[in-house]
C-alpha cells in the first residue's frame, strides 16, 4: 500500500482554467504542510484544529478526511478516526475526546477530566459519517467492520442519543445541560459546553441547533446504510425510518415561513433564532426540497461567513447545481488576501471541492465503481492524475463537457459510470459504440451516461453525441 501513498503525494491537477489550477497547487502545498511528524507519540496525524495547538478535532477531521485521502494521507486518516472511535467512553456519557494533540492526549484547551470538558454533540454523527465516506472512497472495510468502529456505531446510534436526550420528539424540550457536572458552574465553559447541542459556539443559552438535527439525520442514515451492507435489512430499515423522523421535524419545526429560511437554533427561552449553521443542513444532505435548498443557498451566498463555514461551500455549491458560485468560493478561499486562509479546513476543502465537486469524481466501494461528471458552465478541460481510491490509482481527464477519459494506473479493476449533462443519443468508448442511459438529477437536469469496466493498465475515452 505504500506505493499508493507515494503516488498520491504527487497527485496533480491541470486545467485550462489556470486560476483553479493555481488554487489546487496552493491548497495541496498548504495541506501537506500540516502533516504531522512521523515520530509524534500520537502516531500519523495532520493539523485539523487551530494551528498553534498541534492538534486535531472531530469536526475538522471529519471534514478534511476526503481531501486528506486525495493527498495520500491515508495512514493519518485511519489513525485519527480510530482514536476518536476508541476514546468514546461511558464515563464521558459516550462522548469521545473532542480534540487530541500530537502527544496522544486530549487537548488541555478542551479537556480537564471525564466530567469537565468541551464537546459539540454533532461530532459523533460527523465521525460516523466520515468513517462511512472513508469506506466508500477507499474500499477499506476496516472503517465499518473493525470492532472499534462497530462499537462506536452502536453506542452512537443508541446510548449516546438516549443519554443526551436526542430523540426526534425531544429536540425542543430536552434539558439544555442533561449531563452537567454537579455542582454546576455556569461560568466554567467545561461545565456549560459539556455537550453543546450545535457546532455554533457563539450563541448563549442554546437548547438545540439545527445542525444537530441534520447530523442526527445523516448519522442514523449512515448507520442504516452500514447495516444494509451487512445484510441486516430489518435493522437498517428501522434506523432509516428513525433518521427520517429528524428530517420531518426539521422541515416542520424549523422552517420560518416569514423569511423563507431555516431557523438555526432554539434557545432556553423557547424562541427560535438564526445565526450560522445552515451550512451543515447541506453538508449532512438533510434537505430534499429544492425550493428550500435554493433559498438556503441564496442566503449562504449573500453573506461572508468565517473561513471554517466557507470551506464547506465549494463542494456544497457544486453538489447543488451552482457551478459558478462554487468556483467563486474556490478562488476566494485560495486568495492570499482572504483572512485566515491558512486555517487547515480551507486547503483541504479546496482539494475536495475540485476533485469531488468540479471533476465530479465519486467512488463507491459497495460496487467497486466510480462515477464522473464535469461540473462547469464553461467548455474547457480539466484533469487529475495519481488519484488514489478503491485500492487503485486513476487519472481522469474531462475534454469539454462531452468527452471524458479514465486511465486505471493501479492493480484493481473498476466499473466506471461516465456521466454528461445533456440528452445525448450516442456514446463511444475508444470509438466503439456503447448503450446510452438517461437520468434526471434532483434539479431536473438531464444526464446521459455510459457504464464500462476499466481493467488495470487500461485507458478508456468516452464521448457522447
Amino acid at each position: 500500500m505504500s506505493n499508493l501513498s507515494a503516488f498520491a503525494q504527487d497527485v496533480k491537477f491541470s486545467s485550462s482554467d489556470k486560476r483553479i489550477e493555481q488554487a489546487f497547487a496552493w491548497a495541496k502545498d498548504m495541506a501537506l504542510h500540516y502533516k504531522g511528524h512521523p515520530a509524534d507519540p500520537v502516531g500519523p496525524w495532520y493539523e485539523s484544529a487551530l494551528p498553534p495547538r498541534d492538534a486535531f478535532c472531530m469536526r475538522d477531521v471529519s471534514h478534511q478526511s476526503i481531501g486528506g485521502e486525495i493527498l495520500g494521507l491515508k495512514r493519518e486518516n485511519q489513525n485519527m478516526l480510530t482514536l476518536f472511535a476508541r476514546n468514546m467512553s461511558a464515563s464521558k456519557n459516550w462522548c469521545s475526546y473532542w480534540e487530541m494533540n500530537k502527544a496522544g492526549k486530549p487537548a488541555p484547551e478542551d479537556y480537564r477530566n471525564d466530567r469537565e470538558f468541551w464537546y459539540n454533540l454533532p461530532a459523533n454523527f460527523d465521525v460516523l459519517y466520515a468513517s462511512w465516506r472513508m469506506y466508500l472512497w477507499t474500499g477499506n472495510k476496516y472503517y465499518i467492520n473493525d470492532a472499534v468502529f462497530v462499537n462506536f456505531q452502536e453506542k452512537t446510534a443508541k446510548d449516546y442519543i438516549d443519554t443526551w436526550v436526542l430523540s426526534a420528539d425531544s429536540m425542543l424540550n430536552r434539558p439544555a445541560h442533561p449531563n452537567a457536572p454537579v455542582p454546576f458552574n455556569e461560568s466554567d465553559s467545561f461545565h456549560r459546553c459539556r455537550g453543546l447541542p450545535s457546532y455554533s459556539e457563539g450563541v448563549p443559552n442554546l437548547k438545540t441547533g439545527v445542525d444537530l438535527l441534520a447530523a442526527l439525520y445523516q448519522g442514523l442514515s449512515t448507520y442504516s446504510a452500514i447495516l444494509a451492507g451487512k445484510g441486516k435489512s430489518a435493522e437498517a430499515k428501522a434506523y432509516a425510518l428513525n433518521a427520517e423522523k429528524y428530517r420531518q421535524r426539521l422541515e416542520t419545526d424549523w422552517w420560518n415561513t416569514k423569511d423563507n429560511l431555516y431557523f438555526t437554533y432554539y434557545g432556553k427561552d423557547g424562541k427560535f433564532g438564526r445565526d450560522e449553521g445552515e451550512t451543515f443542513l447541506l453538508w449532512f444532505d438533510a434537505l430534499k426540497d429544492t425550493t428550500r435548498i435554493k433559498k438556503t443557498l441564496s442566503h449562504l451566498a449573500s453573506k461572508t461567513w468565517n473561513v471554517e463555514n466557507t470551506s464547506y461551500l465549494p463542494l456544497i455549491f457544486y453538489n447543488n447545481n451552482s457551478c459558478d458560485k462554487a468556483r467563486d468560493y474556490l478562488l476566494y478561499l485560495s486568495d492570499k488576501n482572504t483572512e485566515r486562509r491558512e486555517y487547515p479546513e480551507v486547503s483541504f476543502g479546496v482539494i475536495e471541492g475540485i476533485v469531488q465537486g468540479l471533476m465530479g469524481i465519486r467512488p463507491d466501494a459497495r460496487s467497486q465503481s466510480i462515477s464522473t461528471i464535469y461540473k462547469t458552465t464553461g467548455n474547457g478541460n480539466a484533469g487529475i492524475s495519481n488519484l488514489p481510491l478503491l485500492g487503485t490509482v486513476i487519472n481522469v481527464v474531462h475534454q469539454g463537457t462531452k468527452q471524458s477519459s479514465l486511465n486505471n494506473a493501479g492493480k484493481l479493476q473498476v466499473s466506471w459510470k461516465a456521466m454528461f449533462y445533456g440528452d445525448y443519443k450516442l456514446a463511444y468508448a475508444n470509438g466503439k459504440q456503447l448503450p446510452v442511459k438517461h437520468a434526471t438529477d434532483s434539479w431536473g437536469k438531464h444526464i446521459s451516461f455510459a457504464e464500462v469496466t476499466v481493467k488495470p493498465g487500461q485507458q478508456l475515452n468516452i464521448n457522447v453525441k
